[in-house]
């Protein structure tokens, strides 16, 4: 009895400690498939708020001359366009903020970590939380030290097969003035994985 008793309690032991290696390998598949798009998700959303304000409208009419100053508007003009494109062709890293944890059911789960990324040579991730909070950003500081745009990532749902997933992903580019979210749709092909679709589901 004793005998039969202490072999059933093994069994639930053993199926214990295999749900749990199980669910830690699932974790850790889903972290090395996120590791592997990340970089490619951020370059197709990200937004840069150092380019995301149109160019300055053009003066209203002089009420004495009933005429409109289009050569100062002109200068303007010239002086922000020349600014896009030195932005633009700018080879230093991309500040971006990155929310600290990946989002399930609306709620933030486990932290996000971006030590892979450290040496990537287009983009400087860091935690959003290492700055004021972004709705505060102003977007007319053009020598502002803030990021130029913040990404926040919701868990992957895998098929059953584990070819492909799809997740939510979130793009703002601060001052509580632009924000985009996208359902991505990642496949494996090759033995690689990559952006396969992007739909944008809602902007602000």
């Amino acid at each position: 009895m004793k005998l039969s008793k202490f072999i059933f309690i093994a069994l639930i032991l053993l199926s214990s400690f295999g749900c749990k290696k199980k669910e830690v390998s699932e974790s850790e598949f889903e972290k090395q498939v996120l590791n592997s798009v990340f970089v490619e998700i951020v370059d197709s959303i990200y937004m840069d708020r150092r380019v995301i304000l149109p160019p300055p409208p053009p003066p209203r009419l002089d009420p004495k001359t009933n005429k409109r100053d289009t050569v100062a508007h002109k200068e303007i003009l010239k002086k922000y366009y020349h600014r896009q494109d030195s932005i633009k062709k700018d080879k230093a890293r991309i500040l971006i903020g990155v929310h600290d944890f990946i989002v399930s059911n609306g709620v933030n789960d486990e932290k996000f970590d971006l030590t892979p990324f450290q040496n990537n040579k287009r983009f400087n991730f860091q935690y959003s939380s290492k700055f004021p909070e972004e709705r505060f950003w102003d977007l007319n500081d053009e020598e502002s030290k803030m990021p130029v745009g913040t990404i926040l990532i919701h868990k992957i749902h895998f098929n059953k097969k584990k070819t492909s997933g799809t997740l939510e992903a979130r793009a703002s580019c601060g001052g509580g003035k632009c924000g985009q979210g996208f359902e991505i749709t990642i496949e494996n092909k090759s033995g690689e994985w990559h952006i396969s679709e992007i739909v944008r589901t809602w902007v602000s």
